[in-house]
């Protein structure tokens, strides 16, 4: 009985060990076994051919299968595997395809045919080898760039870029950029090319052109570089290539040069504006640049009696005279001009060409210890000075005097010298009268004497602050004759002669039970001591009725007493300057009741304005009465014309010389009739 449970534990121990022998045997069916190909794009074929095949010890019966990339996903249908477990390519492959897929990864299984289970799954990546099938190609299959003909070597000149889409850690994708040809072919410059990565994109590179040497625009206006990208492909290298235009533009390398003058070379006196000569220079820069057009300088002109500018059109410098000279101070005047270009002057010389390394240049101004303005051209010029006739000069040519006003007429104020400063023209002259708006003055014609031609007034409107401006004239005999102008300023020392007077000669005033006052105030056109403050006295019966407060200043105070009445009042005053002289001046008063009519000094003014017109029509209604009258009488006193009546019997007519004394009025017929 001891022995049964001894055989159930060693059943249980063999169960047990079977049943992990089993599942050990199934864990290594499923295990995950990696296997690796590498297939050459761009295979030419024939397809399909076997890439390789998967090994399997297996004793029973499997069914192999094949899903993934180059399968059933892109790129489709590029693989597959048959039965034996061979790997089959089917098409070509890109190593640069758009999906940038450099390994295929797939999945291999193997099945059981009994029952359909995954016996064994492996992963398999096939790697796509590369080929040199790209050549290095260029951003741009043209560059162009301009340049300064002072670009300084060493700098960079113009950046290309290139790529290879092959794989750039093989000789395939790898390439040298190399400067092929120049054209034309430079003996001043050597141009080269540096390249570096681009450590953004390492299928790219950069190419930096540079130059040792000068560049010269008179040598070449434009160099055309051809540049190749060449891969390091082990059985083919390919390549292509771009071409780089550099323009160089014209700057100064060349300074003017003199090559003549032209012109007359000399100036008449006192002339201005006058163009004296033409100065021509030749330059090698491009014509109408700024390298080319000229700037002159006038040297040895301290009075600046000239200037030079340039015509636009020929380059050449025109000096012209702008101030007046002067025969008798100088005949000639020598000067000096130098010329160089609106564009500051550079020059750059290849003294030693140096193998794979800068050159040695000679460049200026940059590197030369020499002045640049020591560098232009220098002509002398003369210009001549040709005396003409010159107008007599007044010394001096203002004169002012001083004296009383109300001087006599006649009276000398002062003599004018005037001289003639030609050396050559020797000529006489006389003295005229100029300007002299209120004839004050007279001018002897020979001496130049000047004397008041009437009693001069200081405050004569004509007079200017106590001044008066008149000018005379020296003329010459010559040929044309010639003017020279002085100017006599006459100043006016003031006397006493006018006396004060009113400013305004009326004054309204209401009338009031209290005093009322109105302010009056004088003028006089003389000037202190001889004018203001004034003294006021008011004339006649004004006692009680009119006084002046206070009585001295220039605006004073018209008092009225309460006891004058409504109307016009005439007063006189006589009003006193400082000196003592006065004048006796009317002083119109309107008083009137303002309480009743405020505008009643507007009326009463109205009505004393129409007092000589209301005279007037008086005496000439009463000269129409007279006349009316007279006309009546003398119509009254016409005698009656009637006829004679004649009796039958027989009349006679008796003779008498008796004259008795007769009337005016009607004769009364002595005839009775029967």
């Amino acid at each position: 009985m001891k022995t049964l449970p001894v055989c159930v534990g060693l059943l249980l121990m063999l169960f047990t060990w079977t049943v992990c022998v089993w599942a050990d045997r199934r864990r290594q069916k499923r295990a995950w076994i990696i296997d690796s190909f590498t297939i050459e794009e761009e295979n030419p074929g024939p397809y399909p051919y076997i890439l390789g095949k998967i090994e399997l010890n297996q004793s029973y019966l499997v069914r192999y299968q094949l899903k993934g990339q180059g399968v059933d996903l892109e790129p489709k249908g590029i693989l597959n595997i048959d039965k034996k477990g061979n790997v089959l390519v089917y098409g070509k492959v890109d190593f640069e395809n758009k999906q940038g897929i450099k390994v295929l990864r797939s999945t291999f299984e193997a099945k059981d045919k009994s029952n359909d289970e995954v016996d064994t799954r492996l992963g398999v990546h096939i790697q796509i080898l590369d080929i040199n099938d790209h050549a290095p190609k260029f951003q741009e299959s043209v560059y162009e760039v301009t340049v300064d003909e002072s670009h300084s070597q060493g700098k960079t000149v113009v950046t290309v870029l290139a790529s290879d889409e092959d794989d750039s850690r093989t000789n395939n994708g790898t390439f040298d950029l190399t400067i092929k040809s120049v054209t034309p072919t430079p003996d001043n410059v050597k141009f080269y090319i540096q390249q570096q990565k681009d450590v953004n994109q390492q299928q790219q590179q950069f190419g930096k052109v540079y130059f040792n040497g000068c560049l010269n625009y008179e040598k070449a206006q434009k160099y055309t570089i051809l540049v190749q990208a060449k891969d390091k492909g082990e059985k083919i290298q390919l390549s292509s290539t771009s071409t780089v235009i550099v323009n160089i533009l014209d700057k100064n390398n060349n300074l003017p040069e003199f090559s003549g003058k032209t012109g007359p070379g000399k100036v008449n006196e006192r002339e201005t504006g006058v163009e004296v000569l033409r100065l021509q220079v030749t330059d090698k820069d491009t014509r109408g640049s700024e390298a080319w057009k000229a700037k002159y300088t006038i040297h040895g002109d301290k009075k600046e009696q000239f200037k030079i500018e340039t015509d636009p059109k020929t380059n050449e410098g025109i000096l012209t005279v702008v101030k007046q000279m002067d025969y008798e101070e100088q005949t000639y005047k020598n000067l000096s001009i130098s010329v160089q270009n609106e564009l500051p002057y550079f020059s750059c010389k290849v003294k030693k060409q140096v193998e794979n390394a800068k050159w040695e240049v000679d460049v200026i101004p940059q590197n030369s210890g020499m002045s640049v303005e020591n560098l232009y051209n220098t002509i002398p010029v003369t210009i001549y000075v040709e005396d003409v006739n010159d107008p007599p000069v007044f010394i001096p040519p203002v004169k002012h005097v001083h004296i009383m006003e109300n001087i006599a007429a006649g009276t000398s104020l002062t003599t004018f010298t005037a001289k003639d400063m030609d050396g050559s023209h020797t000529n006489t002259f006389k003295f005229v009268k100029g300007e002299d708006i209120d004839g004050w003055i007279t001018v002897d014609a020979k001496t130049g004497r000047v004397s008041t031609n009437k009693i001069l007034d200081r405050e004569s409107p004509f007079g200017i602050n106590s001044t008066y401006r008149a000018t005379l004239y020296a003329v010459d005999d010559g040929v044309p004759s010639l003017t020279g102008t002085g100017t006599l300023f006459i100043h006016l020392n003031d006397q006493n002669d006018n006396a004060p007077m009113l400013e305004v000669n009326t004054v309204n005033m209401c009338l009031d039970t209290e005093p009322t006052v109105a302010n009056i105030t004088a003028v006089d056109l003389d000037l202190h001591p001889y004018s203001s403050p004034f003294n006021y006295e008011l004339l006649g019966d004004v006692k009680d009725k009119w006084r002046v407060e206070p009585t001295d200043g220039t605006t004073v105070s018209l008092v009225k007493e309460h006891s004058v009445y409504s109307g016009h009042h005439l007063l006189q005053i006589k009003i006193s300057d400082q000196q003592g002289l006065s004048s006796i001046q009317n002083l119109s008063v309107t008083v009137c009741n303002c309480s009743i009519a405020p505008d009643c000094h507007v009326r009463m003014t109205r009505m004393a304005q129409m007092g000589p017109l209301a005279a007037w029509i008086v005496v000439l209604t009463v000269l129409i009465f007279i006349a009316m009258c007279l006309m009546v009488l003398l119509i009254s006193c016409k005698a009656e014309r009637k006829m004679i009546e004649m009796d039958n019997g027989i009349g006679c007519l008796i003779k008498t010389n008796t004259e008795n004394p007769g009337t005016d009025c009607m004769v009364i017929s002595s005839h009775n009739p029967q």
